[in-house]
């Protein structure tokens, strides 16, 4: 039998049963990007991630919105529409539209919700003005401050101490700060900047005010899950926590936000940070361009969502072999209608293990070798409709290489590779030889792997 839902709750720092506030309806937030520039593959792996709770939490729960907002006021872009020669909105709406096609060629379906923060100022301002009317906040030189010290559980997500808090926050030690770990909640722009009329003079949030504002105005308070990167855990998810909870008088209670709280960990290439520096940093519509959105996607998910994940090379080719494998599977099947089958137990139990997708990729190869048929079939489909794989037309997957290679065709070269691998099993090396060398003049040339023996019309 399956195993219930469990997460790893960044909150409480432990694996734990997912209890959903109210079961008939769920719902999950996460942090999307600052579009001034294409997304790296650091922020493809939060989307997809993500993309996966959204899809397993589907499996579950008869109703789930997941939120996933765009922000559209920071510094970055002021700075990228200068240098650009361009408005701020085109900036904003050029990205956005890059990383939703982008993302999408990863299979990545939009949120049920992608709130802009330019869309909601006036959400924004309602909160601040509760936190200064509560004590939480105060002016300063056109300022609005958030005073960590009002905050008793400040600090309770990310576990830092009061020196970590300062440290970490790299926060600018202004004259006009109560407390050197205070933070920004609406900072005055001057003529060149965005700016919008507040009861604090003309000017713009700050970064972190925008994701507590958005998640209310969508989801309510309380809501089911927050994440994001675990860049994000300090000082941005800390600051949300304090924010939203004490601008509605819950500053005992940190889960009065959000329940539980799910990170992401770190994209490393070839064993090194990226950076521009190196010339590694992996940007998603370059990579597209060479590999399928799909291959790029399983290597996403080829380690724990929580765990650091090396880029590299040969994580794509095993990801290109095992899918290569699956859709010539597809291929051969795809006159055979689908059945209802369960889902296969140890995947389900992988998917339901705090998303255990390193094991899913395991299973999958033994899938491939126990079933066949229209059970096969049908257990790829189901998998692949909450992993996000599978969903291209087996046809298409090949493309070119298909070309002028009939189903009749198909079922020869199978039958042929099955005889050979018997053959071989047999010690009959010279049978297995003239199946090569037959294969070859039909302009199929084959390829011995460890995962099995791949096969590609040649020209």
């Amino acid at each position: 039998m399956a195993m219930s839902l469990k997460l790893y709750n960044s909150l409480n720092r432990k694996k734990e049963d997912f209890v959903p506030l109210n079961p008939s309806h769920v719902k999950m937030y996460a942090c999307g990007p600052t579009v001034y520039n294409y997304a790296h593959i650091g922020n493809a792996r939060m989307a997809v991630v993500f993309d996966v709770w959204a899809r397993m939490l589907r499996y579950h729960y008869p109703k789930v919105t997941y939120a996933s907002n765009i922000t559209d006021v920071e510094d970055k872009i002021i700075v990228a529409a200068k240098e650009q020669g361009i408005t701020i909105s085109e900036v904003t709406k050029k990205y956005t539209k890059i990383y939703n096609d982008d993302m999408a060629s990863l299979g990545v379906q939009l949120p049920d919700v992608q709130p802009k923060a330019t869309e909601h100022i006036q959400e924004m301002i309602d909160q601040i003005s509760a936190l200064i009317e509560r004590g939480h906040a105060y002016e300063a030189e056109g300022h609005v401050l958030f005073h960590v010290p009002s905050d008793p559980t400040y600090g309770a997500l990310s576990g830092r101490t009061r020196d970590e808090q300062v440290a970490g926050a790299r926060v600018e030690v202004a004259p006009y700060k109560r407390d050197p770990a205070d933070f920004v909640l609406w900072k005055p722009s001057n003529e060149d900047q965005l700016g919008w009329d507040s009861p604090w003079g003309n000017g713009r949030p700050g970064w972190h005010i925008e994701c507590s504002a958005m998640a209310e105005k969508h989801l309510g308070l309380p809501f089911d899950i927050h994440g994001g990167g675990a860049d994000l855990k300090f000082p941005h998810h800390e600051n949300e926590i304090a924010q939203s909870c004490c601008a509605h008088g819950n500053a005992d209670d940190v889960t009065s936000f959000s329940k539980y709280w799910v990170h992401n960990g770190f994209v490393t290439v070839e064993g090194e940070k990226m950076s521009k520096s190196l010339g590694n940093f992996l940007l998603v519509h370059d990579l597209i361009k060479d590999h399928k959105g799909e291959v790029l996607r399983l290597a996403l998910l080829s380690a724990h969502y929580r765990q650091p994940l090396d880029w590299s090379e040969q994580v794509l080719h095993q990801m290109q072999i095992l899918l290569d494998k699956a859709y010539q599977k597809l291929l051969e099947l795809v006159d055979v209608d689908v059945i209802d089958v369960d889902f296969v137990v140890p995947v389900l139990n992988a998917l339901n293990d705090d998303l255990n997708t390193p094991l899913v990729i395991a299973e999958l190869n033994k899938i491939l070798k126990e079933q066949d048929g229209a059970e096969l079939k049908s257990s790829l489909l189901k998998i692949g409709d909450v992993v996000g794989i599978f969903q291209e037309d087996p046809h298409d997957w090949f493309g070119d290489e298909m070309d002028g290679v009939s189903d009749e065709d198909v079922s020869k070269i199978e039958a042929l590779l099955a005889e050979r691998i018997e053959a071989k099993d047999n010690k009959d090396y010279t049978r297995a030889d003239e199946i090569r060398d037959e294969l070859l003049e039909m302009g199929i040339e084959i390829k011995d792997t460890r995962e099995g023996t791949n096969w590609q019309k040649v020209s």
